[in-house]
């Protein structure tokens, strides 16, 4: 497997900082055009707001330059400014509640709350995560507590359903989709799986018009996936977690293998499955109804499953046109769940499209920088790990606005670190501590090469006349074979 050499580069901490500020800049105006669109007045604690979310902000600043000077110093500041975003429009839909007398309000300072939880435990997981390839070790434990995530909805008295899905445990006053969590460890089973196995994967098997299919016997890792997909969507009723998992697990093994032939069975797996499952579970082919049918009366004017959420977003995302009504200004709280499932429309709806891309441009900046971290990084474990987590977050992304813009089947899935949501919030923060991690490696310079060999004797191996430097042994934990360097990180 071949990777990019890193060479000396600037620990981009000056960077990094300048960024921060423009980060923390970008949320705090959001957070005070708020107030002024709504209410005239700039909010009374937007001082304190902006204080408590500076401290939080160069604290994790302070925690990377400790434990991972390396890393890239791109991340961090774009995961601050779209938590702001989130956040601002999160508050601006609980002063609509309010003012309509909606007893369900006060997100924003439950999503402020989860926000310094996430990146509190995402600075430790830094902290104590010292080396990603520790993480290969624990590939099958992985595995187990992915499936003992996925089933705990459903364990009675934990277990709790939320408009027709199984996704949510509650225990008291506390509630979590624990599916969040698992999308984070099967990333980490997956890596540690294909990354022994990629030979076989990529390389055995029967040629057919071009396509090089796999061998029967390599078949099962991907049908026992699928069938833990199909098995979420059943006894879950819930669309948005299968996709996200199976898509993960194709998407990471066109990584290790870069054959087509793997997404082709796939998506041909999930698409055949998800049709046949649409048919008998009624959660699902109630989705399926209001994605092909969300015009029509009967479809919209359902009083439970209906299309009248998608409907309502589409039309406020049309009224927002280019620009948008401005920050406080719309009426996304028309739309049910508009600080959580539809905050994207809520988004849409304010800023316009211009500023609906301006975020959806953040979102690409961040998918970029982990799969430059997955090139740089120089084990196959730490590839196939950010190459998977950085694909996480597109697809999720995508899922998201393609159910949304009513490109696909709305899902219920949330938007990483916009949408309300503690579960989603956590385990993105999480996701951004391990890019980190893996950066930090990527940027690394590589240990000095000597050049000038001294004179070959009994026991000094000899370098080569050419001047050329052999690469490493591999250490703990990196692949059987040696990674070949071709080039260097910018």
């Amino acid at each position: 497997m071949a990777t990019v050499a890193p060479a000396r580069v600037r620990g981009g901490q000056g960077v990094a900082i300048v960024l921060l500020v423009l980060a923390l800049l970008v949320g705090l105006a959001a957070y005070a055009l708020v107030g002024l669109g709504f209410a005239g007045t700039v909010p009374t604690d937007v001082a304190e707001y902006g204080l408590g979310m500076a401290a939080l902000a160069f604290g994790a600043w302070g925690v990377v330059r400790w434990r991972a000077p390396d890393a890239d110093p791109v991340i961090l500041p774009t995961v601050v400014a779209l938590n702001g975003i989130g956040l601002a429009m999160i508050y601006r839909l609980d002063l609509s509640y309010e003012a309509r007398g909606r007893s369900s309000y006060g997100f924003a300072d439950k999503q402020l709350a989860w926000t310094a939880i996430s990146m509190v435990l995402a600075m430790a997981l830094l902290i104590v995560l010292r080396d990603h390839r520790t993480l290969r070790r624990y590939t099958y434990t992985a595995m187990v507590a992915s499936l003992v995530l996925l089933m705990l909805p459903l364990v009675p008295g934990i277990g709790h359903t939320v408009n027709g899905a199984q996704i949510w445990i509650r225990i008291g006053p506390a509630g979590l989709q624990p599916a969040e969590l698992a999308k984070i460890t099967l990333a980490v089973f997956f890596a540690g799986y294909l990354v022994t196995n990629r030979d076989t994967l990529a390389l055995a098997g029967p040629s057919l018009l071009g396509l090089r299919l796999p061998r029967a016997r390599d078949l099962g890792p991907i049908i026992v996936v699928w069938a833990v997909s199909l098995a979420v969507l059943v006894l879950q009723s819930d669309l948005g977690t299968s996709l996200l998992l199976f898509g993960l697990f194709v998407g990471m093994l066109y990584l290790a293998t870069e054959r087509v032939s793997w997404v082709l069975i796939g998506l041909g797996m999930f698409a055949g499955g998800a049709a046949v499952i649409a048919t008998v579970v009624p959660h699902v082919h109630a989705r399926f109804d209001v994605w092909l049918h969300a015009m029509d009366d009967d479809v919209f004017n359902k009083a439970v499953g209906g299309s009248g959420q998608l409907v309502r977003g589409l039309f406020g995302m049309a009224s927002g046109g280019l620009f948008g009504t401005g920050w406080g200004e719309g009426r996304p709280y028309l739309v049910p769940y508009a600080e959580s499932d539809f905050i994207v429309a809520s988004l849409g709806e304010e800023l316009g499209l211009t500023g609906l891309l301006a975020i959806l441009v953040l979102m690409t900046i961040l998918v970029h920088r982990g799969m430059r971290a997955a090139i740089g990084v120089r084990d196959g474990f730490g590839k196939l790990l950010a190459g998977g987590l950085a694909f996480l977050i597109a697809l999720q992304v995508f899922v998201v606005v393609g159910g949304v813009t009513r490109l696909i089947p709305l899902t219920g899935l949330t938007t990483p670190f916009l949408a309300y949501g503690g579960s989603s919030l956590l385990a993105n923060w999480l996701i951004v501590a391990l890019l980190l991690r893996i950066s930090d490696d990527a940027r690394r310079p590589a240990p000095a090469v000597r050049t000038t060999a001294p004179t070959p004797g009994i026991g000094t191996p000899a370098i080569p006349a050419d001047g050329a430097a052999h690469a490493p042994a591999a250490g703990p934990g990196d692949d059987d074979q040696p990674t070949q360097v071709v080039g260097r990180v910018p």
